[in-house]
């Protein structure tokens, strides 16, 4: 249950990530707890824990796609 915690307190602080190694620390924080919590969720099937992913999935593709850089001519 601690993953559960990082996992909220994850979501809490993600405002706070301005500069881009942030970014890449938190797209990669976010990829680790959903790993982590993925094996809770196959042993229990609660959807308190799925829910949890989905918020922290979308959090994660948030910052990778202001990760990609944008070529322009």
């Amino acid at each position: 249950m601690e993953t559960i915690e990082q996992a909220l307190e994850f979501e809490r602080n993600v405002p706070s990530y301005k500069t881009r190694d942030q970014r890449i620390w938190a797209s990669l924080k976010a990829k680790e707890l959903i790993l982590a919590l993925n094996v809770f969720y196959k042993k229990s099937n609660d959807d308190k824990i799925m829910d949890l992913m989905k918020r922290l999935t979308a959090i994660k593709r948030k910052y990778e796609k202001r990760l990609k850089r944008r070529i322009t001519i």
